[in-house]
């Protein structure tokens, strides 16, 4: 299966609700993710699963107005919503419907936002692997040859 692979770097802060240690507070991440895309039909005329730059602009581009420099929280989590808000130096919150885990994170790109940003574009970005740190990731996959996925991903 041919895949072509984007890497993009960005900031965000988070708190991971009810975590039993010091991830309940207001921490932040130099996050990278890796968007693995493959093909609905095979490679384009040029012999590419995609141009990268539409993996930077669309993917890279969403991640940039959505989630650079931004926090993130769990829509439960009203009292840090709320405080956020009210800071000074407030520029957005992104509200997650799940904990802002590296897991959630990777799974809200992959099924939700990958889809959108990519209908039309003749690929299926299957596999999103989100690093929180130098030293933890998570990753999430799905078939991309899957007719309901690929349903998602065509015009």
């Amino acid at each position: 299966m041919e895949t072509c692979v984007r890497k993009i770097h960005f900031c965000y802060g988070h708190r991971v609700m009810r975590h039993e240690s010091k991830c309940a507070t207001l921490h932040g991440h130099n996050g990278i993710v890796w968007a693995h895309a493959t093909p609905i039909e095979g490679l384009d005329e040029l012999g590419r699963v995609i141009d990268f730059s539409v993996l930077k602009d669309e993917v890279g581009g969403w991640i940039d107005k959505n989630w650079d420099h931004t926090m993130i929280l769990f829509k439960d989590d009203q009292e840090t919503v709320e405080l956020c808000q009210k800071a000074p130096s407030y520029k957005d919150v992104f509200i997650l419907p799940t904990n802002p885990t590296a897991e959630n994170l990777a799974h809200y790109l992959l099924y939700e936002v990958c889809p959108k940003v990519l209908k039309g574009k003749g690929v299926v970005v299957h596999k999103i692997t989100f690093w929180e740190t130098e030293n933890c990731y998570a990753t999430q996959s799905l078939d991309p040859k899957d007719e309901k996925i690929i349903a998602l991903y065509s015009n």
